[in-house]
């Protein structure tokens, strides 16, 4: 079997229990400390990592700027907004709501770079997969079934926040030539600095009061959530492609609907059950109309040559 579809499975499988891992952290400590926990713990194994392979340059830092503003949008706000939804969520409606990532990444490519243009399709695609979060949160009703609005306000900033970074590594970040460990490395290493800054430290220690939640945080967010997951990623793209890697979003909701389920005793309606099945179909037609359009754009060059040969 090809090593790769067991990272596959590993890192849909590590991003799906994510979300259980920040709610009962959440019950212990302020999301900021999550985030600086978990930020520290996944550092730590890719800094390891990146000097044991020599990626690191001091050249490297006269690009900072862009490691900032990156280590703000992928991973201190992204990661903040994500702990703050899950402190107000159910585990599995935040990793239902996590699936829209996709969706959220694509409009701010086209918003922000304009060199996209939308098929039919793909506008479906988007449209269908925010109808699942407008399900989700329901705002013609009040609150209930566990569903706080402001924890799904959350959840979609964070996701913004994320999408914006695919945009901006995009325009900026690409044409540097930087291998990917460097990139991640500077980014978290910079988010660490930032969210230390940031962060209130009194009470932290109160984590260590629940062993799950402890281990929860220090193994499945931070070594297993970010330090891995980085390089489990990686190293799908690498032996997959990038298009095969984006489709590891599909995995994630419905690990957390199951893991919410089966150890925090969760109860998830049939509307919630609907509103994931638009969030995952809109994500399966963005990203075919996108393999459509790849697919159309490599045929032209090839039936252009075949046409200048019929012609010769």
């Amino acid at each position: 079997m090809n090593p790769a579809y067991l990272a596959f499975a590993a890192l849909g499988l590590i991003w799906g229990s994510n979300f259980l891992f920040m709610r009962w952290a959440s019950e212990w400590i302020s999301p900021a400390q999550i985030v600086f926990l978990r930020v520290l713990f996944g550092f730590l194994p890719i800094l390891v990592y990146a000097l044991a392979t020599r990626a690191l340059k001091w050249r490297h830092l006269r690009h900072a700027h862009h490691f900032i503003v990156m280590s703000l949008l992928a991973t201190a706000v992204y990661y903040y907004a994500f702990a703050k939804g899950a402190s107000l969520l159910l585990s599995s409606v935040a990793g239902m709501l996590s699936g829209a990532i996709p969706l959220f990444s694509f409009v701010c490519a086209w918003v922000l770079l304009r060199d996209e243009r939308p098929t039919a399709r793909m506008i479906g695609g988007v449209l269908c997969g925010f109808l699942g979060v407008v399900l989700i949160a329901h705002p013609w009703t009040g609150l209930g079934a566990g569903v706080d609005r402001h924890g799904v306000l959350y959840m979609v900033a964070g996701s913004l926040s994320v999408g914006c970074s695919f945009a901006y590594a995009r325009r900026f970040l690409t044409v540097l030539n930087l291998s990917p460990l460097a990139l991640t490395t500077w980014q978290i290493g910079f988010a660490l600095l930032v969210i230390s800054c940031v962060t209130d430290f009194h009470g932290i220690t109160s984590i260590t009061a629940h062993t799950g939640a402890l281990a929860g945080l220090v193994l499945g967010l931070g070594l297993l959530g970010t330090g891995l997951a980085y390089m489990l990623y990686y190293f799908i793209v690498q032996r997959l492609g990038a298009l095969a890697a984006s489709s590891v979003t599909y995995i994630p909701p419905v690990v957390a609907l199951l893991m919410g389920m089966l150890f925090a005793g969760e109860a998830i309606g049939p509307l919630q059950l609907l509103a994931m099945a638009c969030i995952l179909s809109g994500v399966y037609l963005l990203q075919s109309g996108r393999r459509g359009k790849a697919s159309t754009a490599s045929e032209r060059p090839r039936n252009e040559s075949l046409s200048a040969d019929a012609r010769g």
